[in-house]
């Protein structure tokens, strides 16, 4: 199935690029009920999979064994800017575990964050590993395989017992066979899945209502992670992030990933909704998301009045002139009472 026409950029009344992409709604029953593109289009999870990855640590009593607060999970699931709360709860992460961030594999880097990297490099801070956007999620799996005592230094290789309990456990929420989802190795050394947007909404779906899930601790922990994530919001992006933004409404849990893909669910529409820009893109996130929620009516205009503020849809030149302006261009195909196409 060809891709779909999704954003479309003009400068000057002319079209200067235009994105691609595959969008991908699912309901409760694992139907496709919307979509524009390839709704089957298998793409790399990226950091879309980090509520998942941090699921076996919080089903085996992590939480609970090293006293973590709320902040402190929530940043296990985040992929962080290293703005000065996230530094801050990192911090406390990596004491209440007991471990450093030599033990992190992840590569040493700058925060993402322009003002706080701005603010680094005036005060001659160095490249650390701790300011690498996935530093959370990687303390998070080091401190489960401190606590079930297994080996800390294979943490990230895919055989490791921990990285092979987050395969089961997103294969089981996406609803596909282990075999199914191709592993491939992420920008911070992670073993990272392929698997089509279908699955991954079916994974996100269970995220929003956990009533779906069978087994009630796994349940437990989809609670306590998505219950964190909705009390700090900043924790898993960053300020003006789209996820963050998103997670402002306890309807919906969010979280994005590097190179166009992007995941988020409706608690009450009960909707999975993923999507992929073919180019790799971030940028056009947030008109994707705002079109897909005024095409299918979604209730909540603060949300959706917070997200025009925070991503107008005019473009801006350096000096903060309006020079042109992005258009959604995609059009969903839904399923009418009878189920077919329309």
């Amino acid at each position: 199935m060809e891709s779909a026409l999704l954003i479309k950029e003009y400068r000057a009344g002319v079209m200067e690029c235009a994105h691609y992409g595959h969008i991908s709604i699912t309901d409760e029953n694992g139907r496709v009920v919307y979509s524009a593109g390839d709704p089957h289009f298998r793409a790399f999870t990226r950091s879309s999979a980090k509520p998942f990855q941090a699921i076996p640590g919080i089903r085996a009593g992590m939480a609970e064994h090293y006293g973590l607060t709320a902040r402190e999970i929530a940043i296990m699931a985040s992929s962080h800017r290293s703005e000065p709360e996230h530094i801050q709860v990192l911090g406390q992460l990596s004491h209440k575990i007991g471990l450093g961030e030599e033990c992190l594999i992840c590569a040493p880097s700058y925060p993402l964050n322009e003002e706080s990297r701005n603010q680094w490099l005036r005060n001659q801070g160095e490249k650390r590993r701790i300011l690498h956007n996935c530093s959370g999620k990687h303390l998070g799996i080091l401190g489960y395989s401190q606590m079930k005592q297994v080996d800390l230094g294979t943490y990230a290789e895919p055989e490791h017992p921990v990285q092979r309990e987050i395969l089961q456990t997103l294969s089981e929420l996406a609803g596909i066979e282990q075999h199914d989802i191709k592993l491939g190795t992420d920008g911070c050394g992670f073993p990272v899945f392929s698997l089509p947007l279908s699955a991954l909404g079916q994974a996100y779906l269970k995220l929003a209502c956990p009533d779906l899930i069978k087994d009630e601790a796994t349940r437990r922990a989809v609670e306590t992670i998505t219950s964190a994530m909705h009390q700090h919001p900043l924790m898993v992006g960053g300020t003006d992030r789209v996820d963050s933004v998103l997670l402002e409404d306890e309807n919906i849990v969010a979280k994005g990933g590097f190179k166009g893909v992007f995941g988020f669910a409706l608690k009450k529409e009960r909707l999975g909704i993923t999507f992929k820009v073919l180019d790799g893109s971030e940028e056009e996130w947030a008109w994707i998301v705002q079109s897909i929620l005024r095409q299918i009516g979604y209730a909540n205009t603060k949300l959706l009045d917070r997200l025009s503020e925070a991503y107008p849809l005019d473009i801006r030149n350096d000096a903060g002139t309006i020079v042109g302006r992005a258009e959604a261009e995609f059009v969903l195909t839904g399923l009418n009472k009878a189920g077919i196409k329309s």
